[in-house]
This record gives C-alpha cells, sequence and structure tokens, in this order.
C-alpha cells in the first residue's frame, strides 16, 4: 500500500511515451516497449539507443536540448512502429516481417509529420496574427497576439484527437506511464495498487515541453523583429531547435527541483496535461510496470534513496534520507 505520497519526487531518469496499446520507458541508453496484444498477452521488447550526438554534447546546455527533441522523435517513431507491429499480429501470433520500404516511409513519414506541425503551429499562427496588424502597431504585444493564437490551435488541436478512440486509449496509457514513474519518485513500490493511487500529471512531459516551447516562442519573435514577412516566417521554422533547446531546459531543471517558483511556473504544463492523459485500467498500469522493470531496477533506487524496511515479502517505505 502507498505510504509516500506527500513525499517531494526524487529525480529518477526515467522518462518514456504512451505508444499503440502499450508505454515505451528509456533509462539511459536503454529502451523498453510494452504491448498489449490483440490477444491480450504482455510483451515486452528492450533495446538500447544512444542518440545521434556524441555524449559530450548532451553536457552542453541549451545545445544538448536540440539534439534530446530530436532524440526523442526518432526513438518515439521508432517504438511506436514496434508497437504498431505486435499490435498488428497475426492470429498465430506472427509479426509482420518489415522490408526496408517500410523503414523508408517511416522515415518520410516523420519527416512529414515534422513540417506538418512546425506549419500548423509555428507558421499558421503568424499568417494569423497579421489579421490583427491594423489594429496592433506595437511588434512586442503582436507577437504576444501570434502566441495565444498558437496555443490556442494547441488546445484545439488536442481536443479534437481526444475524440478519437484509439487516441483515447493512447492517452490512458500516457497515464500510466506517469503514474508509473511518479510512484517510483514519491518512494512507493511499484506495485498495480501504488500506481493507480499516484499522479497521473508530470513536471517533465512532453506536453509542458510543448506549452513552454509556444510561451517562450513569444519572448524570441517578441524582440527578434524584421520587416520582411518572408524572414519572418523563415525565422519561425529556422529557430524552432533553438527554442526547443530553451524549453528542454526549464523542463529538465523542473524534473529536478523542487523549489516554489520552479513548481509554480510548471503549473501550466500540468494543467495541459490534464486534456493529453487519463486514468489507465489495472492491465494499461500492468503494462507500464512491466516496460519500467525491463529498464531500471527500482528497488535498488528505492533502497538508494528511501528509508525502507523489509517485513517478510512487504517492502514499506519509511521516510526519505538526507539528500544533502
Amino acid at each position: 500500500m502507498s505510504k509516500n505520497n506527500s513525499c517531494p519526487a526524487k529525480y529518477s531518469g526515467i522518462g518514456g511515451q504512451a505508444v499503440m496499446e502499450g508505454v515505451m520507458m528509456r533509462n539511459g541508453d536503454k529502451y523498453a516497449v510494452a504491448v498489449r496484444k490483440p490477444n491480450k498477452e504482455l510483451a515486452v521488447e528492450s533495446g538500447e539507443y544512444k542518440g545521434i550526438a556524441p555524449k559530450p554534447v548532451y553536457n552542453i546546455p541549451f545545445v544538448r536540448g536540440i539534439f534530446s527533441f530530436v532524440d526523442s522523435l526518432v526513438l518515439g517513431m521508432k517504438t511506436l512502429n514496434i508497437s504498431t507491429e505486435y499490435f498488428m499480429e497475426d492470429e498465430e501470433g506472427n509479426k509482420a516481417e518489415k522490408t526496408k520500404a517500410d523503414s523508408a516511409m517511416s522515415g518520410i513519414i516523420m519527416v512529414v509529420s515534422m513540417l506538418f506541425a512546425v506549419g500548423l503551429f509555428m507558421v499558421l499562427p503568424y499568417f494569423a496574427s497579421l489579421f490583427f496588424k491594423k489594429y496592433i502597431e506595437n511588434p512586442q504585444l503582436l507577437a504576444l497576439v501570434e502566441g495565444l493564437i498558437r496555443m490556442a490551435i494547441f488546445v484545439i488541436y488536442i481536443l479534437g484527437i481526444s475524440m478519437m478512440e484509439d487516441i483515447k486509449r493512447v492517452f490512458m496509457y500516457h497515464g500510466a506511464e506517469h503514474k508509473c514513474i511518479n510512484c517510483l519518485e514519491t518512494g512507493n513500490p511499484l506495485t498495480v495498487e501504488n500506481v493507480r493511487a499516484a499522479s497521473r500529471e508530470h513536471r517533465r512531459c512532453g506536453t509542458s515541453f510543448l506549452l513552454y516551447v509556444m510561451v517562450i516562442s513569444i519572448i524570441f519573435f517578441a524582440f527578434i523583429q524584421t520587416d520582411s514577412r518572408i524572414m519572418k516566417v523563415v525565422m519561425r521554422i529556422v529557430l524552432v531547435p533553438v527554442i526547443a533547446g530553451v524549453s528542454f531546459e526549464f523542463i529538465r531543471l523542473a524534473g529536478k527541483s523542487n523549489n516554489f517558483l520552479v513548481r509554480a511556473f510548471s503549473v501550466p504544463g500540468l494543467l495541459m496535461q490534464r486534456l493529453t492523459t487519463a486514468e489507465p485500467d489495472d492491465e494499461m498500469i500492468k503494462v507500464g510496470i512491466a516496460s519500467v522493470e525491463a529498464i531500471f531496477d527500482w528497488k535498488k533506487y528505492l533502497s538508494e534513496n528511501f528509508d525502507l524496511k523489509e517485513t517478510g515479502d512487504d517492502t514499506e517505505i519509511e521516510g526519505l534520507q538526507s539528500e544533502a
């Protein structure tokens, strides 16, 4: 039973995402995908992903965020394909063989998706804001209007896709992913009961990251000005990696700090997650637990970061150790 929900979170280093009928978890270079197959069996596949850049690059502030953002897209597409293969198994439980053409198509889909996202969330709001130019002369105020339009499009987009039955289940698995991580980071053993009681919002979530990309873009475009409309469009494309790098630093800090101001600035992202997560059922929670256990020794983590008391087959949490 959960003993420690009121304790401050202790950073575990685990991250993840929801996939088709499953959960992907990543810990360092290791990742695992757990999927509930059509026959209700649980499949777990693990591997390594070292990233697209040399390790020292990931220690450089702001620069590391750009490469981490690309890594999340590449690994996300890879693991989404893995989950889809399991979900599309035939009646004998055989996965379809993946050809070079399939791999090429996955790459094309990822590129097209990125271009669509940039166009929808970065370029379209700029053109929409031009409608207000005859009423607003101040460029900083116009940048704010553009940012508000960008956020409105994002919220409408999330609400729209949430109507789809498959996406509703993805959001439930997203909730399972968050709950598993929150369960551990508040010092509770990874059981279905404890995970069910954990929060489904997490400060290191990709939803929060996207929200802060939009907020930070307002600041960038308010102070980086040009009279050329073409250059304004180009800037909104070229500066996406830079804005992502800055946003990454805040999300990274939010995941490790319990500072009052950091928690306060994290609130909008947590509220947004209420749209992209949903309460999972117990079977989904089991999928999330399986994904964690494939790449993370959570019992060792709890023993090193929390006071443990062994009582037969049960592990009870007594309280936080000193973090000094």
